[in-house]
């Protein structure tokens, strides 16, 4: 499936609203460390959930550097090197808060969840 069509079907918002829930039925339970990891346009996701402890965003889409301003949990950020999306300029900006950024070399976006040649 296409990225286009991929994301007619499977709404960030969407995302958003079902992780929100799964987050705070685990606090119901007494779970008090809760981390995140988005992949693609769930990087986007993890950046708008406000309770979480951790979150890692791999090969990330849509996100800003005014999005990453406002998380207050550490981020791990794993870049592409070649990636559209977002590419290696933009992802060394988020270097600039509480996280980790690493750009890793000869691949492209996408690379976090299929095998690369």
């Amino acid at each position: 499936m296409c990225l286009f069509a991929s994301l007619l079907l499977h709404k960030q918002y969407k995302g958003f609203e079902d992780a929100k829930a799964v987050i705070e039925s685990l606090k119901n339970k007494g779970v008090s460390a809760i981390g995140a990891a988005g992949f693609c346009w769930g990087a986007k996701v993890v950046v708008e959930l406000a309770h979480i402890n951790a979150g890692v965003l791999l090969h990330p889409s849509f996100v800003t550097v005014d999005d990453i301003k406002e998380v207050k949990a550490p981020l791990a950020v794993l870049g592409a090197e070649f990636d559209h999306l977002s590419p290696p300029a933009l992802v060394k900006q988020f270097e600039e808060f509480d996280g980790f950024v690493k750009i890793f070399p000869g691949v492209a976006h996408g690379w976090t969840v299929r095998v690369q040649s």
